[in-house]
């Protein structure tokens, strides 16, 4: 059994709809698994009418009454909302969801949690001093090393920088950086996906990756030689011009790409995988993933949003999870 803890993500926005639409998916199976939500009462019963859900659930405030028969959701105090609008309430609503999730974990009566998609602007509004889920995770496991890694059966692609201005871009690009990054994703292939010999892309920054050193120099001075300090430990090449390693496909070549920054990964990954996407934080103990989009405010509320990354998402810890266990059981065998 995996005990997996949903977060309802910013209210205002399509979280908990396509939660509770994954919920009906969910529970509609054979589910051996306990399902937990956090999220405020008022609002799981909104759309588990609009969506017209029958599973059964139950309101629990105490970690003792889960049950595998049935949605536990969490009680979060009622709040009010404004679909469609990032407020000051719905980013304390989000935050509060998370901490009370990561409670769950951190006392052992959840294993992975599946978080849906908040809003930076209304973090921001509540006074929050995060970007985004996985900086907030990662400080709180003291973690410095973690990547944004996306998942999906085409693509498994991490970031070097996360959530950082272009204009800072350049600035941020180091050579020890590159290398920390390329050992944690040859380390979450094969101890998360167990992907035993991952072949590992590593794109270059600029135009034409720097066309040896006409525009830029990161390739030629850092990124470059990053990657040739790690070929006699991994399987690594590049760095590769990023439009023609998309434009060519070459990434179907390998198993895991690191990419310099956000967009450079996410607008190919979204273009072959939206809606069937997932965003996995790499590099800490807990295991945390979402859908690979956002709040979607123009739908909220309307009954039209696709639930299928969230599900995804879920399907994604849980072998995470799996594999996991089996890779601690296999070293203790050993």
């Amino acid at each position: 059994m995996t005990r997996t803890v949903f977060t309802c993500g910013d209210v205002n926005g399509i979280g908990p709809e396509i939660a509770v639409k994954a919920f009906k998916k969910i529970l509609k199976s054979k589910n051996t698994n306990q399902i937990i939500f956090a999220c405020p009462k008022n609002v799981f019963e909104y759309y588990y009418k609009l969506t017209d859900a029958k599973f059964k659930f139950k309101i629990v405030d105490n970690q003792s009454s889960f049950s595998t028969s049935y949605l536990n959701v969490l009680l979060l105090p009622d709040t009010r909302t404004k679909l469609g609008y990032p407020t000051k309430v719905s980013g304390k609503i989000a935050y509060h969801s998370i901490i009370k999730s990561l409670e769950l974990i951190d006392n052992n009566f959840a294993d992975v949690l599946v978080t849906s998609p908040i809003s930076k602007e209304a973090f921001s509004l509540a006074e929050i001093d995060f970007p985004g889920h996985t900086e907030l995770l990662a400080q709180h496991e003291n973690k410095n090393n973690f990547m944004m890694l996306f998942l999906s059966e085409k693509i498994k692609a991490g970031l070097l920088t996360i959530h950082s201005p272009i204009s800072k871009i350049s600035r941020l690009i180091k050579k020890d950086k590159i290398i920390k990054a390329i050992e944690l994703i040859n380390l979450t292939a094969r101890k998360d996906l167990m992907i035993e010999n991952p072949k590992i892309a590593v794109l270059g920054l600029n135009p034409h990756a720097g066309e040896n050193g006409l525009i830029g120099n990161e390739e030629t001075e850092i990124i470059a030689p990053a990657i040739k300090s790690l070929q006699k430990r991994f399987d690594v090449s590049g760095p590769f011009v990023p439009d023609a390693f998309w434009g060519n496909k070459t990434y179907k070549n390998f198993n895991m790409i690191l990419g310099m920054y956000h967009d450079q990964i996410l607008i190919p990954f979204k273009l072959l995988n939206f809606n069937n996407g997932v965003n996995f934080t790499a590099g800490l103990k807990l295991i945390r993933t979402s859908p690979d989009h956002g709040t979607a405010y123009d739908i909220a509320g309307l009954n039209k949003a696709d639930e299928s990354s969230i599900l995804q998402s879920y399907k994604y810890a849980i072998k995470i999870f799996q594999n996991r266990n089996r890779s601690i059981a296999e070293s203790k065998s050993n």
